[in-house]
């Protein structure tokens, strides 16, 4: 935030009285939810809808906020310093129509660094309110470590520190099984819930605590799998962020803004909407008996058509989302490969798919957004496998014939990632001959420039073409598969890259 505002810093006592009690009112409930991770997303994500719930009188409760790493720290002080306000930014698209909101947000009633403030922080495992753990501390945070636990010392990993944490709530209450906690980790990994469990017990057997306590965590606490989904942008930019200091008159370091979509899906009971209660408040939160069918229509249709438009935008030169959702032949192509391709590939009610897609291509389209294609391109080869290729093969195997748009996405793949080793790292080019960097697996990269080596589309053959496509295709170190065994693949890619190949002469 530019100095150059010269405006107060937003606290509680900046706010009028009104406002203060409102604010005070939640800030004030006893503390439900422990979460660890004070980052964008949980702020714009889990925060906004306990707010909100709380705002309407359903949650009577408050957040303990801590971070999970020793870099969170400037961000918890900032937190603190604003006495737990910030403000939230919604704005984007909702049903076609521009949507913009403003709220502050008060649901933090303390602020604990566990690596300055350990026993504060394992004090909070003694509240008998408490009932919720909530995290988000990237895929990279929620695996197991082994690590000694010296009594005292902070433990440095997230699943270590909850163990010690979940082990001082079960001496504090004797085991009492009512005292168990849920937890939501909202890491994007498959199966969260099993995989923070499982990292709680092995830890649990490292610090040497007792088979008790480990048949406390198995039966008495809930690892609830769970999927989250919203687009959290963050901070605006410096210039927004000085005009919005000058309409409001206080600077807010902790300006957050997201896209109006959002969804959770918790796989676990409904009736703990009760202790919960974000569907009471309207909010797009489901309680479901098997999380796979949400998991499988995210990654095949919002991943998947992220996947399959990126290398044919990035081939025509395009830059971000928006900007290829906008082109005429682009938009309608994405549209159709989603509709007529890719929901008629997957085991769910077609019209919940359909309208799910136009939910997506909405938020494709959010004017506030500008997702850079070359960013969803990174690691485009281990993401085509899992968004993209099971679409391809499973359509396949139901229709009998191969899907015309899935192909013309993987025909621009291949074209795309012909790497040559430089200085520089692997680089392809567009159609038009600009250069562009490969950001992949350094082992996949290596292996596709092997099998492009000295192939040149202004000289070729049919035959050449059809025999490096034959190469690449087989590789099982790339796919995992031989896909030339797939009969009549290789002939529909061969035709779609000889087609995008005359574009770029």
């Amino acid at each position: 935030m530019s100095a150059s505002t010269k405006r107060p810093r937003l606290k509680l006592n900046l706010l009028g009285s009104d406002g203060q009690r409102k604010c005070k009112e939640i800030m004030e409930r006893p503390v439900k939810v422990l979460q660890i991770g004070e980052g964008n997303f949980l702020r714009g994500f889990a925060d906004w809808m306990l707010h909100e719930s709380a705002r309407q009188g359903k949650f009577h409760g408050s957040v303990a906020v801590t971070q999970p790493r020793p870099g969170g720290k400037a961000k918890l002080e900032q937190i603190r310093d604003q006495d737990g306000l910030y403000t939230m930014i919604t704005r984007g698209l909702s049903q076609g129509k521009p949507v913009e909101r403003t709220e502050l947000i008060s649901i933090f009633s303390q602020c604990i660094n566990p690596y300055e403030e350990w026993d504060a922080f394992l004090n909070l495992a003694e509240l008998p309110s408490l009932e919720f753990v909530i995290s988000n501390t990237t895929e990279s945070g929620l695996k197991y470590t082994y690590a000694d636990y010296i009594e005292g010392e902070p433990v440095q990993s997230f699943p270590g520190k909850l163990t010690v944490f979940l082990h001082q709530r079960y001496l504090k209450f004797d085991g009492d099984p009512s005292r168990g906690l849920i937890h939501l980790p909202c890491e994007l990994l498959e199966g969260n819930g099993d995989v923070l469990r499982s990292c709680v017990l092995r830890h649990s057997e490292d610090y040497g605590y007792s088979e008790g306590f480990r048949s406390w965590i198995e039966n008495h606490n809930h690892f609830l799998n769970n999927l989250v989904d919203r687009i959290v942008t963050g901070a605006p930019t410096q210039e927004e962020a000085d005009s919005l200091t000058n309409r409001w008159g206080y600077e807010d370091q902790l300006i957050n803004t997201a896209e109006p979509y959002h969804f959770w899906a918790i796989q676990g009971d409904e009736s703990l909407d009760k202790k919960l209660p974000l569907k009471q408040a309207g909010l797009n939160v489901h309680w479901v008996k098997d999380l796979k069918p949400f998991q499988v229509r995210k990654v095949r249709i919002l991943n998947g058509s992220h996947t399959l438009m990126s290398s044919l935008g990035i081939l025509q030169g395009k830059q971000h989302v928006r900007e290829t959702m906008e082109d005429p032949y682009f938009g309608s192509w994405i549209r159709e490969a989603v509709h007529q391709e890719i929901v008629p590939a997957l085991d769910m009610p077609d019209h919940q798919l359909d309208q799910y897609a136009e939910e997506v291509f909405e938020r494709f389209l959010n004017p506030y957004i500008d997702h850079k294609l070359q960013d969803i391109a990174l690691n485009t080869i281990g993401k085509f496998k899992v968004r993209v290729l099971p679409t391809l093969l499973s359509y396949e195997q139901n229709q009998g014939n191969w899907p015309e748009r899935l192909i013309q996405g993987f025909a621009g793949l291949l074209c795309l990632y012909r790497p040559v080793n430089t200085p520089e790292g692997y680089k392809a080019q567009r159609l038009n001959g600009e250069d562009i960097l490969l950001r992949d697996d350094p082992d996949v990269l290596a292996a596709l420039a092997a099998h492009w080596d000295g192939y040149d589309t202004l000289n070729r053959n049919q035959n050449q073409l059809d025999d490096r496509v034959a190469a690449v295709l087989s590789d099982t170190l790339i796919w995992g598969e031989n896909l030339d065994a797939r009969e009549g693949l290789r002939a529909a890619l061969v035709r779609e890259i000889g087609l995008l190949e005359g574009e770029g002469k």
